[in-house]
């Protein structure tokens, strides 16, 4: 027993959006929107295009359009690839479908609420909080106090197949067994023991059975599939060439942080250079001024020495005592001397 890969936008609408999908739908929509007590018990599987209220502005396409009985309207889709955009295009389609409920002359409070349900096969959020969250609901909500706005109508859910990473024997609610299908049903070589009692899950599997699909929808199942295993290729070298990219981009920090050591090096060198001139300019200018110092106590003593000798010079010619032995008595010269005894 072979399966179609549901991951394709074919398969998952042939499964979940075909004439015999309803009972079907609403199961995987009871387990994945977590409704709490507001079950669904019927909803019209709708024209997914959604035209514009004006002319010229684009339109859109979703995989499933469901109109659920108490009026709300849930979009689903099956995203592979994260393409540039996408996530807008989730917006531009919520938005769309909330603001082209109203006709001309009808009242605001006759909008219903939307649902805008994506199931992603590649991982949507890479926050901190929400790396291990495989659904998330986002509806408007101040941002300070984390209150939802009240008269909010519209949503976004989103479901990450590459976080779920639960084994069969780990199965425990629908919406575990849903996600599970959705993500392995391609490799099933038949019905999992876990699988075999839920019977919208194994209606599921019927449906997804390649022995049902006629020529024509194996011709295009063929077609999806050889286009997801391009994509994946495609992928594969896409993560190759970031993977240089990143490794150039590492090499080329590596070659910058070692331009920079070595500029802090050299501006090191120079600065020590720098230091050691100033060193030496202050150590010679300290040497002159030191000279300097020397050189005026020199001539103090010097003046010192002069004066003693003159006043004993003075004091023995005073005293009567012969020039010749004040001479040598002094050092004076007899001129110095006789100049003395006329002052």
């Amino acid at each position: 027993m072979q399966f179609i890969n549901v991951k394709t936008d074919f398969a998952f609408k042939k499964v979940f959006g075909s004439a015999e999908s309803k009972d079907i739908l609403i199961s995987f929509l009871n387990a994945i929107l977590n409704l709490k007590n507001n079950v669904i018990e019927s909803l019209t599987i709708i024209n997914p295009y959604q035209i514009p209220l004006s002319e010229g502005l684009k339109e859109t396409y979703v995989d499933i359009q469901a109109k659920l009985e108490n009026g709300t309207t849930v979009l689903i889709e099956m995203q592979t690839y994260n393409q540039g955009g996408f996530g807008n295009r989730i917006q531009s389609n919520l938005a769309k479908a909330y603001s082209t409920q109203l006709r001309s002359g009808d009242k605001y409070t006759k909008h219903n609420r939307v649902v805008a349900l994506t199931v992603t096969d590649f991982l949507m959020f890479n926050d901190e909080k929400l790396k291990s969250t495989v659904i998330t609901h986002f509806e408007f909500m101040e941002r300070t106090k984390l209150v939802l706005f009240p008269y909010n109508k519209m949503e976004m859910v989103f479901v990450e197949l590459p976080k779920f990473d639960k084994k069969e024997d780990e199965l425990v609610t629908m919406a575990d067994k849903w996600i599970y299908f959705i993500k392995q049903a391609g490799d099933f070589s038949d019905i999992p023991q876990s699988l075999v009692n839920e019977k919208n899950i194994t209606d599921a599997l019927k449906i997804a059975n390649y022995a049902t699909l006629t020529p024509e929808e194996l011709d295009i199942e063929e077609k999806k599939s050889r286009w997801l295993a391009d994509q994946e290729e495609i992928e594969f070298e896409r993560q190759i060439v970031l993977d240089k990219l990143s490794q150039m981009k590492v090499e080329k920090q590596a070659v910058i942080e070692e331009k920079q050591a070595v500029i802090a090096e050299n501006k090191a060198v120079i600065a020590e250079k720098q230091a050691v001139e100033k060193a030496l300019a202050a150590e010679k200018e300290t040497a002159k001024t030191a000279k300097m110092a020397l050189e005026k106590a020199e001539q103090l003593i010097q003046q010192a020495e002069q004066n003693t000798k003159l006043q004993i010079a003075k004091q023995m010619l005073q005293n009567k005592i012969d020039i010749t032995l004040i001479m040598q008595a002094t050092g004076l010269e007899a001129e110095l001397i006789r100049k003395l005894s006329v002052e």
